[in-house]
């Protein structure tokens, strides 16, 4: 009976060992994230849609593209600095991503300003070091109005000019994860915490992927 019972406390230990050690790995992905947005079929071959060439100028003055990302996904969005309104939870939101990928090579961040006129290349450099981030691994841009707004109906979002929204611009407060074939991959919504949750879940699916 004493035998038995050291038995039942062995495998009660080695139980509660097996279920720490399963709450500590990450969560399996059931498998690949699907590609967003349109695919044409050329022969044996399918043709996704897929983010244009682009330059922009970042905090640092230095230009971004395409090349700048080579290699590495990345999370987008769009804001200005004096939006009154959703800004800067959704800031917040990109945030907390941004810190949760921190040490993660293979991921890298690009916001876009959509007010040209007062998001200057020093206030955004001033921006991006009131919130403490890496210029080399977040990159805060500005250029021409019609190039950024152009751009974000590449990515599924929402950058225009508006006098009736409040601060002058409609924009939605998406995150939108790119691959590093330039496709989009996932969305959230940057004012949903719960949404970037699972956003969070879909970047580290994407960063295990098979290739």
């Amino acid at each position: 009976m004493v035998e038995m019972i050291c038995l039942r406390g062995r495998a009660a230990v080695v139980l509660g060992v097996c279920l720490l050690l399963s709450c500590q790995q990450p969560p399996r992905c059931p498998g690949n994230l699907p590609v967003l947005g349109e695919k044409e079929m050329r022969g044996e071959d399918t043709l996704y849609h897929t983010v244009p060439d682009f330059e922009f100028i970042n905090q640092d003055s230095m230009p971004v593209n395409a090349a700048t990302f080579s290699g590495k996904a990345y999370v987008v969005d769009f804001f200005f600095i004096s939006c009154p309104t959703i800004c800067p939870k959704v800031m917040q939101q990109m945030l907390r991503v941004y810190q949760h990928f921190q040490e993660e090579p293979g991921i890298m961040f690009l916001s876009h300003t959509i007010d040209v006129r007062h998001d200057t290349i020093p206030r955004l450099k001033a921006y991006s070091e009131g919130l403490g981030v890496s210029s080399s691994k977040w990159h805060f841009v500005t250029g021409e109005e019609s190039e950024i707004y152009g751009i974000a109906d590449d990515y599924f979002s929402v950058a225009v000019k508006d006098n009736s929204a409040p601060g002058g611009f409609d924009h939605s407060g998406r995150l939108i994860l790119v691959d590093s074939q330039r496709r989009i991959r996932s969305f959230c919504d940057g004012t949903d915490s719960e949404s970037v949750d699972q956003f969070i879940r879909d970047i580290d699916c994407l960063l295990h992927e098979d290739h």
